[in-house]
C-alpha cells in the first residue's frame, strides 16, 4: 500500500435525485423542488493518505498530550472516567446548540426529565459510554455497537425513539429548513447507499496502518458524510473519535475533552468538514489535533483538583476513620449525584446519613438540587462544576491559539 499512498483524499461524488419531501410515515410532493443533488461519499477502507508535515507534527504532539493525561488519571479511572465522558458529552451537545448548565445536568443525571437539554446530554453520555465500553472491550469496531450507542442517545427523544438504533431509511440533510433541503449545507447519500458505505467505513475503522489521528478524524468526517441516522449523527460521530483513541491504546482511563475544541472553533469545524468534502482532509485533521491537544492539556489540571478533592475535604472536616462522613467524602468522589437512598446505603443508616448530609452541605462540599422534601438528590458542588470550567479552559486555549 505504501507504493500506491496518495497524498490527496478523493472528493465526494454527487447524484442528482428526485425529491419528494420526506415525512413520518412516507413522502408527499413538493412542487417547488423537483430535484436534489446529494453527496456520494468514496470508500475508504483501502485508501492511504499522509497529512503534511505540520499537521503531522500537530497530531504527534496532541497524542503525547493525550497519553499524559490519560497516565494521570490512572488508579482514579472509573470516577475520572466517568467526569470526563460527561465533559466531553456535554461540549458535543452543546455543538449541536443543545445547552444546560452543570445544576440541570446533575437533576438530569438524577432522572429530573424537566430540563430536555440537560436530559439529552445525559443521553449522550450514556452514548459515548457505551461505544468507547464496546470498542474497548472488544478491540475493533462493529455496526452493532455504532447502533447500541444512537439506541442510548435517542432512547427518551419522543421523535426519535421508533428511530433508534436503525440506520435512516429517508433521505436527510445538514442545514436548509426542517422540511426541505433547499440551502442545505449538505445533503447525504440516498439512504439505499448507506449500508455498504457503513461496512466500508467499519472496515477502515478496523484497521491498523492509519495513524491514529488521521484514522480519527478522517473517521468522523466520513460518518458525518454518510449521515447514517435520522438524528444525532453529530453527537455519535464526535463520540466515534473517542472509541478510536480507546481502541488503537492511546487512552484507557479517560476520554479526552476534545468536543470543546471544537466548539470554540464551530464554524472552522464546518468549514474543515466541508474542505474533507472537497478532497483536502488536512485542515480538519489539524483542527481535531488542536482540539485534542488543548482538551487534554487543560483536563491534567482538572484530573489534579479533582484527584485531590477527597483528601481537602477529609482535611477540612476531619471526620472519623469509617465514619458516614468519612464514606459519603469518597462516595460523592466517585458519584457526584446521589439520591437519599444511595447515601443511606453508603452510609449504614437513615440517622448517620442525615448526620453526615448536614456536615458536608455546611462545608459548602454538596448541596441539595431538588428542592422537594422527598426523593431529594445531594450534588457535590465542587465536581459539577468542575465540568463548566474544564469547558471554558479549553475553549480559552483556542480562541488564544495556544496550540498553534
Amino acid at each position: 500500500m505504501d507504493e500506491d499512498r496518495i497524498l490527496q483524499w478523493p472528493r465526494h461524488g454527487v447524484e442528482t435525485l428526485p425529491w419528494q419531501q420526506q415525512v413520518r410515515g412516507g413522502t408527499r410532493e413538493d412542487r417547488m423542488m423537483r430535484f436534489v443533488d446529494a453527496t456520494i461519499p468514496p470508500f475508504i477502507r483501502e485508501l492511504d493518505y499522509m497529512p503534511p508535515l505540520k499537521v503531522m507534527l500537530h497530531t504527534e504532539r496532541a497524542l503525547l498530550a493525550v497519553a499524559q493525561a490519560d497516565t494521570d488519571a490512572e488508579g482514579h479511572s472509573a470516577a475520572l472516567s466517568r467526569f470526563m465522558v460527561r465533559s466531553e458529552s456535554a461540549a458535543s451537545s452543546k455543538i449541536e446548540r443543545i445547552n444546560a448548565s452543570a445544576r440541570d445536568y446533575a437533576k438530569a443525571l438524577a432522572g429530573n426529565k424537566g430540563n430536555t437539554s440537560a436530559t439529552s446530554m445525559v443521553a449522550a453520555s450514556a452514548a459515548l459510554h457505551e461505544l468507547i465500553t464496546k470498542v474497548g472491550e472488544s478491540g475493533r469496531f462493529e455496526l452493532d455497537y455504532l447502533m447500541s450507542a444512537h439506541r442510548a442517545l435517542m432512547a427518551d427523544d419522543p421523535q426519535e425513539a421508533d428511530y433508534a438504533g436503525h440506520l435512516r431509511d429517508m433521505q436527510n440533510w445538514i442545514g436548509g429548513s426542517d422540511h426541505s433541503p433547499r440551502g442545505a449545507l449538505h445533503v447525504p447519500p440516498a439512504p439505499e447507499r448507506v449500508p455498504e458505505l457503513m461496512d466500508d467505513l467499519i472496515a477502515y475503522l478496523n484497521r491498523d496502518d492509519v495513524p491514529v489521528m488521521t484514522q480519527a478524524t478522517i473517521g468522523h468526517a466520513q460518518f458525518e458524510s454518510i449521515h447514517a441516522f435520522t438524528d444525532g449523527n453529530g453527537r455519535i460521530g464526535r463520540a466515534l473519535v473517542s472509541a478510536v483513541l480507546r481502541r488503537r491504546g492511546v487512552t484507557r482511563n479517560a476520554v479526552v475533552p476534545l468536543a470543546s475544541g471544537l466548539l470554540a472553533r464551530r464554524d472552522d469545524y464546518f468549514a474543515a468538514l466541508g474542505s474533507h468534502r472537497l478532497g483536502d482532509p488536512a485542515p480538519l485533521i489539524d483542527l481535531f489535533a488542536l482540539s485534542t491537544r488543548a482538551a487534554a492539556e487543560c483536563s491534567r489540571e482538572t484530573i489534579a483538583r479533582l484527584k485531590a478533592m477527597p483528601a481537602l475535604w477529609a482535611a477540612d472536616l476531619k471526620p472519623r476513620a469509617n465514619s458516614a462522613a468519612a464514606a459519603l467524602i469518597q462516595a460523592f468522589y466517585d458519584h457526584p449525584v446521589m439520591s437519599t437512598d444511595e447515601i443511606e446505603a453508603t452510609a449504614g443508616s437513615p440517622t448517620a446519613a442525615y448526620r453526615a448530609i448536614d456536615q458536608l452541605v455546611d462545608a459548602g462540599f454538596i448541596e441539595e438540587i431538588t428542592g422537594r422534601k422527598k426523593d431529594r438528590v445531594w450534588a457535590a458542588s465542587e465536581v459539577m462544576a468542575e465540568l463548566d470550567d474544564l469547558d471554558r479552559h479549553i475553549q480559552a486555549d483556542m480562541h488564544e491559539g495556544k496550540q498553534g
